[in-house]
Order: structure tokens, then sequence, then C-alpha cells
């Protein structure tokens, strides 16, 4: 009984070191390529394409939407209410650093990922970087990718230039692309706009951490 337990015990050793190394790896590689990511946000915020040219007030209202605690984390929310499971810089780690293991075993590479970005790049940087890497939703021509190209493509217009409803479209898409059109808006993405809207008016909170649905806007 005594040999088993140690084997276990060494089992456990060995699976929160490979663990441990497989975000490391994730954190290493996001340093060693913080230079080029910094020039490529740098370029977009150039371009009028980062969190500031989306308009008066609207960065703040898309991050109460999407990562309520961006500002203030180094990469993970596990407090803020509605931050749910990926922030913003996790997700654009997703992006660009998507591995062949299954995504529950990548996700560890790529917490790591994210908080390698925190270290090199500003929030800024990282916001820019992410509006870029967006998925929007299905388009005339498949699965739309980046905030300002899709706000060009659907309504022909920067995000700046949108009616408010058209923005809060927008942003309701980013939590699930695959299901929402904003070629062909329905019930349902309408429905999620609706809360987002009581939301940033300040007429709803969320119900806790993980209520990215938004069920405490519910005003049905």
């Amino acid at each position: 009984m005594k040999r088993l337990l140690r084997k276990l015990f060494l089992l456990g050793l060995l699976a929160a070191g490979a663990v441990v190394a497989y975000g490391a790896s994730g954190f290493l590689a996001a340093r060693s390529e913080a230079l080029a990511l910094r020039d490529r946000a740098d370029a977009l915020i150039a371009a009028e394409q980062g969190g500031a040219a989306l308009g008066p007030g609207r960065q703040a209202q898309l991050l109460e939407v999407q990562d309520p605690g961006f500002l203030r984390h180094g990469g993970v929310d596990l407090i803020s209410p509605g931050a749910g499971a990926t922030t913003i810089t996790q997700a654009l780690a997703q992006r660009l650093d998507a591995g062949p293991l299954p995504p529950e075993i990548d996700r560890i590479r790529q917490i790591g990922f994210a908080f390698g970005l925190e270290t090199r790049l500003e929030k800024a940087q990282i916001l820019a970087l992410w509006l870029d890497e967006a998925e929007m939703g299905r388009g005339p021509e498949g699965m739309m990718t980046g905030f300002f190209d899709t706000a060009r493509t659907v309504y022909g217009k920067p995000p700046q230039e949108l009616t408010q409803e058209e923005y809060l479209s927008l942003v309701a898409v980013l939590i699930a692309p695959g299901r929402y059109s904003l070629q062909a808006p329905g019930p349902a993405l309408e429905e999620r706009r609706d809360r987002i809207a009581l939301l940033v008016s300040g007429k709803c909170r969320p119900a806790g951490h993980d209520d990215v649905w938004l069920e405490g806007c519910d005003q049905s």
C-alpha cells in the first residue's frame, strides 16, 4: 500500500511538473514574440484600429461586456462579475498560439502565453491585437475576422460612425461568433444586444463571475 501511494505521489509530481512546464513554454513564447507583436499593435493603433478609435465611451462599453477587469488584471481574471473563464488577453493568446493538443490541455500553454503578453505589451497594444484577431460571425464570404473590418463589411463604416444599436450588435456576436450572423440578425442576437444595452446603461449587473450571458440583465 505504501509503495502504491508513493507511486501515485510521484506520478502527481510529474503531472504537476508537466503542467508548469507547458504553461512556462507559452510564457516564454509570448515574450519571444513580443517585439513583433508590439510593432503590429502600434501599426494598428496608428491606423486608428485600436480601442481609442472605437468612439467616445465605446471602449469602456466593450470592456464592460467582454472583460470587465481588463485594465486591472494580469492576464487572468477570477474575480470580476461577468468575466467568465476567458479574458481578452487569453482570447488573444488562443488566436496567436493555437496548438495541436486538445483545447483543455492547450489552455494551459495559452494561460502562460497570456501572462507573457501582459509582461511585454501595454494594455492598449493587447486590445488592438485582439480587436484585429476577433472572430465576428458569418459574413458574405464566410467567417469574418477583425472588429474594424467587420464594421466596414457589414455597415460600410468604421465603429466610431455606427449607431449605438449597430455597435452593440458587433459586441454581441463576440461571445458566440459561430452562432450569430450580423447580416441576418435574429431574435437571439437581438436579445443578446438588448441585455448588453441594459448593462452598459447601468440598469443591470452580471449575476456573478461566470455570468457571461448576462442572465442578471434578463428583463423578460
